[in-house]
């Protein structure tokens, strides 16, 4: 017998392609989001080609582990949509093959596929960010590429503000150039005007060589003078012809070293945060033990003259007064008052300063624990999304039976979305200390790992859970609205309606109707005991809906435009709606019994009393109408 059936082998190729094709699509559209993050450490700063593909290939290893679980929820729901849509899936419930028969080759590929996840996020993803900091911090200190615009000034190079008027970008020519160099002292200003100028690059691309043509410079002579208010300020004036100036400039891309983002949690392996995990520990532990130790030490240094005091008193058994603050207070002169209140002053700051120290020292310490933990619980959360994705969008394909990238998309992108806000709120609050670690982290899962079970239940048991027609129903029960009459005439009238006992059947139902509302009358509230607690049976109105829809039904057949308008204006009567919340006569009592429910419902049935009253006189009227059309429609036929 084969392990890999033909119908396991089908199902998997039309899976893996469509993976294929949104893995990347995922991928590239996570790598566009984090690109436009960091724009600004990469555009103007002249890197090269090989830096920007090492950028390019470590920032898609680390979203790897963020797209899977898209990448899956998006093939899974858009290759059963397909088979939903071809009836593939139909074909095969009907050769009595169940869904999880069909899921089974997938379940155990995304099982694999999540195992793989694990150990990229717990080996190479680490590695990856390690050395993607290196580079994005790199990417910041690397000084611009020097772009000097026309008409304002530039202060791209340190310590310089350049002006220049014109420039030709064939042989890079600068005219009408103006210089303030400040690069020296900030009081050692020196401002350069020349006609033209060249700015290039050494050779090492650690200085920028400035070629001067035709110009000025003026420079102060005194620094300490441009401080001061004088009229006259000595400053030297110097005329050249050509001039090159060397300017301080590090052009190069100098990578940091990534081994000093080891410490940082997102770039450790399991093993290894385990290990900060109980380092840090020890440390705080070791830290409380030390503070209060020092506390301790602190404290009992104040107490031994209190207790030398009591052991002098019980030896000589001397009763010692205690004077009052007040006494001892006014018994101090000016000069003692203000030495006391500086010293008491003093102690308060630094005793500030010191728990404000451990504070802050402590707080630090529980903070890198903290995200120690969540990244110890992140290596399996995305892992598992792998399969909780799975049993999200297989299942919701099978309901849907929608393929393509229309519906799919727009689903996924939902509950992607949905589950993005909710792991993040959940990860925030877990590293702030808010929540309860592992409750945070999880937090996504345990919202959407029900989901999966149920939409896996009920499209195993061709439940129609997105009937739309099935909610319309229930939520208009549930607001106590009716569907309303959308009668057409027919365009083929098989037997015409008989009119003469209609005329009298309608003049009946409208008798019926009148009688009807002034016996019960139905403006008044209705008996909460017999409501809840001794439901009759509203034989009366069930009659009158009979016999009315009966009426309808047969005048529908009539060839008048007329009456066809005058039928779709009879309301649709609902005949226990006025007499009971519901049909099962546990549920009345129970709801009769808790007040509150019971009031609410109390309330919905004289509005349903009220509704009543207003049909009945409806169908009076209307009635009416149509009997007066009819003898009108049976007196033109007498005269014809």
């Amino acid at each position: 017998m084969r392990l890999i059936k033909r119908l396991d082998t089908f199902i998997l190729k039309a899976f893996l392609q469509l993976f294929a094709a949104t893995f990347f699509i995922c991928l590239f559209v996570f790598m566009m989001q984090f690109t436009w993050r960091y724009i600004d450490e990469l555009i103007g700063k002249g890197l090269s080609t090989q830096v920007l593909a090492q950028f390019f290939w470590y920032m898609s290893l680390t979203l790897v582990p963020v797209s899977l679980p898209l990448a899956i929820l998006l093939a899974s729901l858009i290759t059963f949509g397909n088979m939903g849509e071809k009836l593939e899936l139909l074909s095969m419930k009907a050769a009595g093959i169940p869904l999880l028969r069909i899921l089974q080759p997938l379940i155990l590929f995304v099982g694999l596929l999540s195992i793989a996840s694990f150990h990229f996020q717990n080996k190479i993803a680490p590695e990856a960010t390690k050395q993607l900091g290196a580079l994005l911090w790199s990417m910041k200190q690397k000084s611009p590429e020097l772009e000097i615009p026309e008409g304002v000034f530039y202060n791209g190079i340190p310590g310089y503000n350049i002006y220049v008027e014109h420039k030709d970008p064939e042989t890079g020519m600068l005219y009408g150039v103006m210089i303030y160099n400040n690069a020296s002292a900030q009081d050692d200003t020196q401002i350069v005007l020349a006609d033209s100028a060249r700015l290039q690059s050494t050779a090492d691309k650690m200085h920028l060589m400035l070629t001067l043509y035709n110009g000025e410079r003026f420079r102060n002579m005194d620094a300490r003078s441009a401080n001061m208010m004088k009229a006259e300020v000595p400053y030297m004036r110097e005329t050249f012809a050509h001039e090159v100036d060397l300017i301080a400039f590090d052009a190069n891309f100098n990578v940091l070293d990534a081994s000093l983002f080891a410490g940082n949690a997102q770039t450790k392996d399991l093993k290894s945060i385990r290990f900060g995990i109980d380092s840090l520990n020890q440390r705080i532990d070791s830290t409380g033990r030390a503070l209060y130790e020092m506390e301790l030490h602190a404290t009992m240094e104040r107490e031994p003259l209190s207790f030398q005091s009591e052991k002098k008193a019980a030896a000589t058994k001397k009763k010692e007064t205690t004077e009052p603050f007040d006494s001892i207070y006014l018994s101090l002169n000016y000069e003692q008052l203000q030495t006391t209140f500086r010293t008491a002053s003093s102690k308060v700051r630094q005793l500030k300063a010191e728990y404000e120290f451990r504070e802050i020292i402590s707080d630090e310490d529980n903070r890198v624990l903290r995200l120690h933990y969540v990244e110890q619980h992140k290596k399996f959360t995305l892992s598992v999304a792998c399969l909780v994705f799975f049993f999200i969008g297989a299942p919701l394909g099978a309901i849907i039976r929608k393929g393509g990238l229309g519906m799919p998309v727009i689903v996924s992108v939902a509950i992607f979305i949905f589950y993005y806000i909710v792991n993040v709120s959940g990860e925030k609050l877990a590293k702030t200390g808010q929540w309860y670690i592992p409750f945070g982290v999880w937090l996504s899962t345990l919202v959407l790992a029900p989901i999966g079970i149920f939409l896996t239940y009920k499209s195993n048991q061709d439940s129609a859970v997105f009937n739309i027609e099935g909610y319309r129903s229930f939520f208009m029960r549930l607001f106590g609205l009716r569907e309303s009459r959308k009668l057409n005439r027919k365009e083929v009238i098989i037997q015409d309606p008989d009119y003469p006992r209609l005329i009298g059947e309608l003049t009946a139902l409208q008798t019926n109707c009148k009688n009807y509302a002034e016996e019960h009358h139905l403006i008044r509230m209705p008996n909460y005991k017999r409501v809840f607690f001794e439901y009759e049976e509203d034989t009366a109105v069930i009659d009158i809906n009979e016999r009315l829809e009966a009426a309808v039904e047969e005048l529908h057949n009539s060839s008048s435009n007329n009456i066809i308008a005058l039928l779709n204006e009879l309301p649709v009567l609902v005949p226990d709606a006025h007499t009971r919340p519901f049909h099962n006569a546990r549920w009345n009592m129970v709801a009769g019994i808790v007040f509150p429910v019971g009031l609410l419902l109390w309330f919905r049935i004289w509005r349903y009393r009220l509704r009543l009253l207003h049909d009945m006189n409806t169908i009076q009227r209307e009635t009416q109408k149509i009997v007066e059309r009819i003898e009108r429609l049976e007196g033109e036929k007498v005269r014809g």
